[in-house]
C-alpha cells in the first residue's frame, strides 16, 4: 500500500483527490487528505474507501512531520508561503514533492539539498505556471527540432467567468484564491518586446488594456506576469526577440482595477481602523475627498474621467460609493476591498467558470515566417468541479500516478515540468481527460 498525502482541500483540490481515488483501487494507493478544515476534507473523500481525513495544523510541526513520513509523495495545495514547511519535511524523510506555485527564493536555495538526496521537488505543476510550461515546451522543441528559428513567443492565460454565467460589468468572479486577485501584478512586470526589455511597475500594470482575439470568444485584455524573462533559458530561446507571459481578463476588468490601484484602493501596507467605518467613508478617506464634495465628481476627477465614463459605473457596481458599515477591525485597504468584492464576485453555486490558455509563436523556417497559434478554452462544471480546479489540480495528480506506477523515473532537483520525460506523458493524459489544445498555423 502506496500513500499519498494531499495537503489542502481547498477550490483547486476536487479534481486531484477524485483523480486520485479513482485511480487508487487498482494501484493498492492511501490517499491522505490533510487540511484544517474537516467538512472540506469530508466533501472531497466522500467516504471514499481508499481515503483517509487528516484534521492538522500545518504549523504544527510535529502533526505536519508525522504525515510527511508516512507518505510515499506529497502533493501540496496549500497557500504558497507555506510550501516551504512541507519542503523541509519532506528534505528530511526523502519523499518527492509536487506544488502547482511558483519557485520560491527558499525553495531554490534548497535544489543542491534536494539534487543529493535523489528527490524531485517538481513546482509550478498546475495551470499557470504548469500547463503554460509544458505545452510551450512541446511547441518550442517540436520548431527547434526541425530548425526552426523562434523570433516571438507570447503566451496569455486566464481564469474567466463563462459566458453564460456572466452577470455582471467587471465580467468577473472569484473561481480560485480571491486574495491572489487583490495581489496581482504588484510586484511588476518585466518581458521582452522587439529586442528590448520592458519594465512594467504596478502603478501602470492595467493601464495600458491590450486587447487579443482567441477564436469563438469576445475581445480580452491582458497584462503582462511577473518576470518573464527568468524563463528566456529554461524555454530554451535566450536568442528571441519578443517573449512575454500575460494575463487575460476582460477590457472592463482591466480599465476598473486600474482605478482601484490608482485609487490605493489595493494597498497592502496601509492600516484602517474600520470601526464605525462605511464603505464610502473608507473611500473619502483614502482620497482625501471632503464631506461636502460630490463623491462621483471627486473620484471622475482624480481620474481624469468624464462623471458618466464606463469605470465610474464599475466602482458603483461594487458599492464603493454606498453607506454601508464594514467589518470593524484594523484592516489594509486591500483586505477591505476584499470584503466587498467578495460579497458582489461570489460564484453562485450553479456558476460556471473557464479557463483560457492561448500561444502565439512566430518562427522562421526555410526561409518562411510561420504564425502558430495554441489555445486551450476550458468551461467549468459548476460548484466545486470549476475549469480552474480541474487545470490546476489534475496536472499534479498526474504526475504523482506516474512516479508512483514507475512509468515515469522522476527527475532530480527543485524544478519546473520543461522535460519532454515529464511533458509528454502528463500532456497526453490530461488530453485524455478533456484538457487539450487547438492549434492553427498560418
Amino acid at each position: 500500500m502506496q500513500n499519498i498525502l494531499v495537503a489542502g482541500a481547498g477550490k483547486s483540490s476536487t479534481y486531484l483527490i477524485e483523480y486520485l481515488l479513482t485511480n487508487a483501487s487498482k494501484n493498492k494507493w492511501n490517499v491522505i487528505v490533510a487540511d484544517g478544515d474537516s467538512a472540506a476534507i469530508a466533501r472531497k473523500l466522500n467516504r471514499h474507501p481508499s481515503g483517509e481525513a487528516a484534521v492538522f495544523d500545518i504549523n504544527n510541526k510535529a502533526q505536519r512531520e508525522a504525515l510527511v513520513k508516512r507518505a510515499d509523495i506529497v502533493l501540496s495545495l496549500m497557500p504558497p508561503h507555506l510550501h516551504i514547511l512541507l519542503a523541509q519535511d519532506c528534505l528530511k524523510y526523502k519523499k518527492n514533492l509536487i506544488t502547482s506555485s511558483y519557485i520560491s527564493d527558499e525553495m531554490k536555495a534548497m535544489d543542491a539539498a534536494v539534487r543529493e538526496a535523489g528527490l524531485m521537488f517538481m513546482c509550478e505543476m498546475g495551470l499557470d505556471p504548469g500547463i503554460d510550461h509544458m505545452t510551450a515546451s512541446k511547441i518550442i522543441n517540436s520548431i527547434h527540432k526541425v530548425a526552426g528559428r523562434i523570433t516571438s513567443f507570447k503566451s496569455y492565460c486566464g481564469g474567466l467567468i463563462a459566458p453564460e454565467s456572466d452577470d455582471n460589468p467587471w465580467h468577473y468572479k472569484f473561481s480560485w484564491n480571491p486574495k491572489n486577485i487583490i495581489t496581482a501584478g504588484m510586484g511588476g512586470a518585466k518581458y521582452l518586446h522587439n529586442g528590448k526589455q520592458v519594465d512594467v511597475p504596478y502603478e501602470k500594470m492595467f493601464e495600458q488594456n491590450k486587447k487579443i482575439k482567441i477564436p469563438g470568444l469576445n475581445a480580452l485584455a491582458f497584462y503582462p506576469n511577473r518576470d518573464s524573462l527568468k524563463y528566456l533559458d529554461l524555454y530554451d530561446v535566450a536568442s528571441i526577440k519578443t517573449f512575454v507571459r500575460a494575463t487575460l481578463r476582460y477590457p472592463s476588468f482591466c480599465r476598473g482595477w486600474d482605478a482601484l490601484v490608482k485609487l490605493g484602493l489595493t494597498d497592502q501596507t496601509d492600516l484602517v481602523d474600520t470601526k464605525g467605518a462605511t464603505n464610502l467613508s473608507w473611500l473619502r478617506s483614502k482620497t482625501a475627498c471632503d464631506a461636502k464634495q460630490d463623491i462621483r465628481d471627486h473620484i471622475s476627477a482624480k481620474l481624469d474621467l468624464p462623471k458618466d465614463d464606463k469605470v465610474i459605473g464599475l466602482l458603483e457596481s461594487i458599492d464603493l460609493f454606498e453607506e454601508k458599515t464594514l467589518p470593524a477591525g484594523t484592516m489594509c485597504s486591500g483586505d477591505i476591498l476584499l470584503t466587498l468584492l467578495q460579497e458582489k464576485w461570489r460564484m453562485a453555486d450553479d456558476d460556471k467558470d473557464m479557463v483560457v490558455m492561448h500561444h502565439e509563436i512566430e518562427y522562421e523556417h526555410k526561409g518562411r515566417m510561420i504564425n502558430l497559434n495554441s489555445s486551450m478554452v476550458l468551461k467549468g462544471e459548476g460548484g466545486e468541479h470549476s475549469a480552474m480546479a480541474r487545470t490546476v489540480g489534475m496536472p499534479m495528480a498526474i504526475l504523482a500516478s506516474l512516479v508512483l506506477t514507475k512509468k515515469l523515473k522522476p527527475p532530480v532537483g527543485v524544478l519546473l515540468p520543461v522535460m519532454q520525460s515529464v511533458y509528454r506523458p502528463v500532456l497526453r493524459e490530461l488530453e485524455y481527460n478533456g484538457i487539450l489544445f487547438t492549434d492553427e498555423v498560418e
